[in-house]
């Protein structure tokens, strides 16, 4: 796979949010974040978000930050989009990793709307302005109210648009209609943010998926994608009808939890969580392979 991009999708169509392996101690695998890496493109990943939510960003120092982005990038830089997580609530530290990421050579930045704070959509403006004034390398927003505690208004978002280097959104805020009046009003390449709408995200406008669900179905993904872009949706209707049971089962409990779990079913880099993300129980670990399995996912372990 080459890596690839247009004005209309800025880092590709597939995207997965790579969560951070751990080794058993609970330190940083690079090893393992570089073979999950590879992993993840050659199942047809056009690129990986690193240090996100599921990522485990909030646990994960400046220094581990830094590491992981370079590990992904001389594992797989040459063949996916590496979009480095440098969102928080404090302006100049997201100033600092968003530099941090270009020195090691990120091709792009996510930026979270700042949470616990709540700040203005005012606020909120010149936070995302600040970060992508502060580097050369383009910004995908991160829109999700549900964690945030403030959502990036239909009006703000078309402001942001404006600016050269803020090309993307990444949408959680589960609302098709705001959705589909801001990629009327501007040139944001919209990403899903929320695999259970990635389908009806596409019929508003979205060119692609930032996905969590994406560590075990993108195969899967890549051809609902590529049904829908060739008028195909009844095809496509039918693999996002396949993977409910996935949707669902993934986001039973926090994803990374989830996550973690089902990489480890399949014998692939994940590792312990960091406090307070905490391993699944038996029954959640039971269920959670009632619903992969439902959803057609391989838990033989596989070797990587």
């Amino acid at each position: 796979m080459a890596l690839t991009s247009t004005p209309q999708t800025p880092f590709g169509r597939v995207l997965t949010a790579m969560v951070t392996p751990f080794t058993a101690d609970g330190d940083l695998d690079l090893d393992g974040a570089q073979r999950l890496a590879a992993h993840l493109v050659d199942a047809g990943n056009d690129g990986l978000v690193i240090n996100g939510t599921t990522g485990e960003s909030p646990t994960t120092s400046d220094a581990e930050k830094t590491e992981l982005v370079r590990a992904v990038l001389e594992a797989v830089g040459d063949r996916a989009h590496v979009i480095a997580g440098v969102g928080t609530n404090d302006t100049r530290h997201s100033i600092e990793l968003a530099r941090s990421a270009q020195a090691v050579g990120a091709h792009g930045l996510l930026t979270v709307t700042p949470y616990y704070n709540k700040p203005p959509q005012e606020g909120l403006f010149r936070h995302f302005t600040a970060i992508a004034d502060s580097t050369e390398l383009p910004v995908m927003l991160y829109d999700i109210p549900g964690r945030s505690g403030v959502p990036i208004n239909t009006e703000t978002l078309v402001r942001l648009a404006e600016h050269p280097r803020i090309v993307a959104n990444k949408d959680a805020k589960g609302d098709l209609g705001r959705a589909g009046w801001v990629i009327a009003r501007c040139p944001l390449a919209w990403y899903s943010g929320d695999d259970m709408l990635n389908l009806p995200l596409l019929s508003v406008g979205a060119v692609g998926f930032v996905s969590v669900v994406g560590h075990v179905v993108t195969p899967e993904l890549r051809s609902l994608l590529d049904a829908y872009l060739s008028g195909d949706v009844q095809k496509a209707t039918e693999i996002h009808q396949r993977l409910l049971p996935v949707f669902t089962g993934m986001f039973r409990t926090q994803g990374v939890m989830t996550t973690k779990a089902a990489l480890t079913l399949q014998g692939l880099p994940a590792g312990p969580l960091r406090l307070p993300m905490i391993e699944l129980s038996a029954e959640e670990t039971a269920q959670l392979k009632i619903d992969l399995a439902a959803g057609g996912v391989e838990l033989t372990a596989q070797t990587s």
